[in-house]
This record gives C-alpha cells, sequence and structure tokens, in this order.
C-alpha cells in the first residue's frame, strides 16, 4: 500500500488549503481513507474520513472548517481546510483502515503516507 500526500504549505490566519492524498496498492472493497494530524512533540489525532459506503465522519475541532471528499477515482482524497488557525499547524497524514475506520480514529491508521507540513501563522 502507498499513499502520498501533496498540497501543505504555509498559510496566514484564515486561509485556505487543500491537501490531496493518492492511494495505490490495495484492492479491498472495504475501506476507510482519512486525515490525521500531529502536532510537534505530540501524538496523532484524526480530523476526518470517509469510507467506503460513503460515511463522512469529521472531528469536532475542525468542524465546519474542513471538508473531506473523495474525488473521481476511488483512491483519491482530498481534504479542503478553511478558516485555518494556527492551532491547525501540524503534519498531515492521508491514512488508509481496512475493515472499518476504527484505527484511523485512533490517531494511528494501519497504513499512512509521509505527511505534508501545514503552517498557520497569526
Amino acid at each position: 500500500v502507498r499513499l502520498e500526500e501533496s498540497g501543505g504549505g504555509s498559510v496566514q490566519n484564515g486561509g485556505s488549503l487543500r491537501l490531496s492524498c493518492s492511494a495505490s496498492g490495495y484492492t479491498y472493497n472495504t475501506y476507510c481513507l482519512g486525515w490525521v494530524r500531529r502536532f510537534p512533540g505530540k501524538n496523532r489525532e484524526a480530523v476526518a474520513s470517509v469510507d467506503s459506503d460513503q460515511s463522512v465522519r469529521v472531528a469536532d475541532s475542525v468542524k465546519g472548517r474542513f471538508t473531506i471528499s473523495k474525488g473521481s477515482t476511488w483512491n483519491t482524497l482530498y481534504l479542503q481546510m478553511d478558516n485555518l488557525k494556527p492551532e491547525d499547524s501540524a503534519t498531515y497524514y492521508c491514512g488508509l483502515d481496512f475493515q472499518g475506520c476504527r484505527s484511523l480514529w485512533t490517531g494511528v491508521p494501519l497504513n499512512s503516507g509521509q505527511g505534508t507540513r501545514v503552517t498557520v501563522s497569526s
């Protein structure tokens, strides 16, 4: 399984970024794709997920500001981040679970990419 993120960068408070993830190397019909983030010196936390049934879950801390969506192909994932705040600064990882989203929502998905850095300045 390979997950590759892109789209991170630096923005000012209130700005927007769109993260993308391309997944490859698996053919499971049941899966969960999502995003987790890690703040410097802290554990990862889940941000949002969408599963093969199109069920979406978003963390309360980003609800109303972040939108997760899938691309035209099943293995492309996006995270639209609006009204970014300095406390959103973190490394964002694309994550992939099978048979549900349980691992992803612990902050440690079964598979994840190398991450993309997001920095929001005040």
